[in-house]
């Protein structure tokens, strides 16, 4: 399995920016894709975006499309989610996730707080 760490939380105003990072063990980092979610406070866990194994495609939610951006560094074993344009309604936690092909995980990381504020 993969153990995740997100980092890079916390509280901005809206338009503003944040860069999460998410750093990864256990399993060559290279050989998976990753994606990043969020759950806001009463509502359900959504998809953001993700990356593939290679970082040659990427995929986003449109509401976040434009505004947000994903990237990994297989050196470093790390996924990252720059986050500009920021609004209130990006208010959630943000976990990010091993993918394990057709829907499965192979782990999920803890989540890192996002705030924005109007």
């Amino acid at each position: 399995q993969v153990q995740l760490v997100e980092s890079g939380g916390g509280l901005v105003q809206a338009g503003g920016s944040l860069r999460l990072s998410c750093a990864a063990s256990g399993r060559t980092f290279s050989s998976y894709d990753m994606s990043w979610y969020r759950q806001a406070p009463g509502k359900e866990r959504e998809f953001v975006a993700a990356i593939s194994w290679s970082g040659g495609s990427t995929y986003y939610a449109d509401s976040v499309k434009g505004r947000f951006t994903i990237s990994r560094d297989n050196a470093k074993n790390t996924v990252y989610l720059q986050m500009n344009s920021l609004k209130p309604e990006d208010t959630a936690i943000y976990y990010c996730a091993a993918e394990g092909g057709l829907g499965s995980k192979l782990g999920w990381g803890q989540g890192t707080q996002v705030t924005v504020s109007s």
